[in-house]
């Protein structure tokens, strides 16, 4: 199909940030404009995308397909619009999807529905519904909007190119999108369900995005009899416990490791070293502090994932029991909480049952 998808990256952004233009920001990985770019290209729908910029510098040492044309934006949104209508009339396109750079979050889906209804309809918009009470003011007065009349409309919004044209070049006023030179010349559009996730970056906070951060933690003990052991905070039958400072629960020791790990807070030697006044310490008592910590500057347990490196006991036994004890203690889903058992084919140490070993991966995020 004869499409075109105009992509509208030349605003200020003076909203956003006084030194970025918003469309360049990085998120997710990637500046915001490159999303569209991308879905739109990877759709395989369209012929041509046209960048409509002010700082086309900005994508000079860009390699694009040829199928990516950059041209110069206007002073206000319509006038982009029509530069790009105007650039890409001598290709005599059927259909022209427009769209704003500052929505980075629609889905290759929704560009295939707009394309199907476009091929019964002149214009397709899609929308959803608000999830905000609205009001409106006449002077003094303040009025409700009932939720059930009224809808926000959204990017990409796809017409048939002669249509669109002849509006935008005759069109005198500014308009805030294209759905309006069409509704203010009484011109019918096909409404179609829009995508939640598809909103408009407007202000910074809007993408304030949480950060997720790894670590890593390891700990092994000796096994020695007369000495009960602990692993993830329960206490499992066994002839031999395992010696250390503490209670020696390689698990526990193991998670706090992988938590200062992640954020950046040394390791637990240097908070719990051996010391007297350490001696014997439960390793839930350490660990304790260590979540409280976490908590206070906002942090959030993804998951656990915990390799407990031993001959004897089986963890299949006693995988269950382990799993709760740490859910209890760590305040998590057990889902979130994944142990594995795993031996080393009777080698060293470990292997000769004389030693447990235990490995965590934790992933846990930040919030404002």
């Amino acid at each position: 199909m004869n499409n075109y998808f105009v992509i509208l990256a030349a605003g200020k952004s003076k909203r956003f940030h006084k030194n970025l233009d918003k469309q360049f920001y990085i998120y997710k990985n990637k500046e915001i404009i490159e999303h569209s770019i991308e879905k739109s290209l990877n759709s395989k729908l369209f012929k041509k995308i046209i960048v409509v910029t002010n700082n086309a510098i900005h994508f000079k040492n860009k390699i694009y397909s040829k199928s990516i044309k950059i041209i110069k934006g206007g002073k206000e949104r319509s006038d982009s619009t029509l530069n790009a209508l105007k650039f890409i009339k001598k290709y005599k396109p059927k259909n022209v999807f427009i769209h704003d750079a500052a929505r980075p979050n629609f889905s290759i889906r929704l560009l295939k529905k707009i394309t199907n209804s476009l091929k019964k309809n002149k214009a397709v918009v899609p929308i959803i519904s608000s999830k905000d009470s609205i009001k409106y003011k006449i002077k003094n007065r303040v009025f409700n909007i009932k939720r059930n009349d009224s809808f926000l409309t959204q990017t990409p919004q796809a017409f048939a190119f002669k249509e669109l044209y002849n509006l935008a070049i005759n069109q005198n006023n500014q308009v805030s999108d294209e759905a309006s030179l069409f509704i203010n010349n009484d011109y019918k559009i096909k409404f179609i369900p829009g995508e939640n996730q598809n909103n408009k970056i407007t202000f910074l906070d809007d993408i304030n995005e949480p950060k997720t951060f790894f670590g890593i933690g390891f700990d092994i003990h000796k096994l020695v009899k007369n000495r009960r052991l602990y692993l993830g905070g329960s206490r499992i039958p066994f002839h031999s416990g395992l010696k250390g400072h503490s209670d020696g629960d390689v698990i526990l020791h193991s998670i706090i490791d992988a938590i200062l790990g992640a954020t950046q807070k040394k390791d637990i030697g240097s908070l719990f070293p051996n010391t007297k006044k350490f001696k014997n310490i439960k390793s839930v008592k350490m660990l304790k502090p260590i979540l409280i910590n976490l908590d206070k500057a906002n942090f959030i347990i993804n998951n656990l994932d915990i390799n407990l490196i031993c001959e004897q006991p089986k963890v299949s036994k006693y995988r269950n029991k382990i799993v709760n004890s740490i859910s209890k203690i760590m305040n998590l889903n057990n889902n979130q909480i994944n142990l594995k058992g795993k031996t080393v084919e009777k080698l060293g140490l470990i292997g000769k049952e004389k030693a447990i070993a235990c490995e965590v991966i934790i992933s846990i995020t930040k919030y404002d």
